[in-house]
């Protein structure tokens, strides 16, 4: 009884925290979902398992880009204008978990990218549109897991932590033509949404959880951030000859290094072989890093999802679809935004571009 009260007040710390987290709006996320931080972080992937030594899973993430906000505002003349900003956003993530013993595990995580960001330009007063492109892999990640408890004692419930390196493996300067007119193109830094990786390495934070409440209904939650200690990577963001000078004075000509947030809590529901689960997501691009610098380009905001989802268990495979859709989404204020803001005296806020639902799905095998 001590230890099951004593896991139900981690529990319900741990609750709180991702609760608060979720609207705590200095917490914040950009112009498009978050890079992936490895696989899809359901419930079942914070399940203790003690009878396989190895899990290989294979998840896809897909999303399309192209509601812009300033704040928690739409900016719905883009889209009547016909100039908004849309982008694809494709990763497979091939994640590989090592279970050491009862208690501790490794992984190691591989993204592969293919992005296309379309956009526009004016050549006699008429829209023209154009498309940039990247491939290829992203950051990779290696983490160390341990179980709060012992599984074998608490196969109820439990509480996950984890600590991790990600590497700056990713492409952080590719390049591709940025059409200018219908006979000019400029060769430059694709956007800092389509870049396949950030060029920082950053120290990743995570705790999973689970309680059974009865055989077939449990709850969970999952919170996951990423420290990134580098100010700025060096990689320009701007496509012509020259800065401007309003983007040199407040720093944002040079791509920024940013943290990130995700959370996520919700139940489970099973049913013979299928897991139905609803939960709520948050999905985070902070102004302010916890170590190290802010400055350079970045579109803080945040998104909040409600994510249902279903899984299908035979043997050793499960077979998953989550599909967060968006509640709530937020672009706040930058660091650029607040130094132009006093440079000027005019309030400054950029815009970014947002998706309606992310698609979520793979496998996970265990042998």
């Amino acid at each position: 009884m001590r230890k099951f009260c004593l896991f139900m007040m981690s529990l319900s710390l741990l609750t709180v925290f991702m609760v608060t987290a979720s609207v705590e709006k200095a917490q914040a996320q950009g112009c498009v979902a978050i890079r992936s931080t490895g696989g899809y972080a359901a419930a079942e992937k914070a399940m203790a398992d003690t009878a396989t030594k190895y899990e290989f899973s294979v998840n896809n993430r897909y999303f399309r880009s192209f509601r812009h906000y300033v704040g928690l505002a739409e900016q719905k003349q883009r889209q009547t204008l016909g100039n908004e900003v849309i982008n694809h956003s494709y990763t497979m993530d091939l994640n590989l978990v090592r279970h050491l013993n009862a208690r501790w595990s490794i992984m190691v995580d591989m993204p592969i990218l293919d992005n296309m960001r379309s956009q526009t330009y004016t050549q006699d007063n008429v829209l023209h549109r154009f498309a940039t492109h990247s491939f290829g892999i992203g950051d990779i990640r290696f983490a160390a897991y341990a179980w709060v408890i012992n599984p074998t004692r608490s196969p109820r419930g439990n509480i996950q932590v984890g600590l991790g390196l990600k590497l700056p493996t990713g492409a952080y300067n590719y390049q591709d033509y940025f059409q200018t007119s219908d006979t000019t193109r400029q060769y430059g830094p694709v956007d800092q949404s389509i870049q396949l990786g950030d060029g920082g390495t950053g120290i990743t934070t995570e705790i999973n959880a689970f309680y059974n409440l009865s055989p077939k209904f449990s709850v969970y939650g999952n919170w996951y951030y990423l420290i990134s200690p580098r100010d700025q990577n060096g990689t320009n963001n701007y496509h012509s000859p020259t800065p401007s000078a309003s983007s040199v004075a407040n720093g944002s000509n040079v791509m920024s290094v940013p943290d990130q947030l995700m959370a996520r809590i919700g139940f489970d529901y099973m049913v013979k072989s299928f897991t139905f689960s609803a939960g709520v997501r948050e999905e985070c691009l902070p102004v302010h890093d916890l170590v190290g610098g802010s400055d350079g380009f970045r579109r803080p905001g945040y998104i909040i999802d409600a994510e249902p989802g279903i899984s299908y268990t035979k043997a050793k495979t499960t077979l998953y679809l989550f599909v967060p859709v968006a509640l709530v989404r937020d672009r706040t204020q930058s660091v650029p935004d607040k130094i132009s803001t006093a440079l000027t005296g005019k309030f400054t806020q950029g815009d970014a571009a947002f998706a309606d639902y992310v698609i979520n799905v793979g496998a996970t095998f265990r042998f």
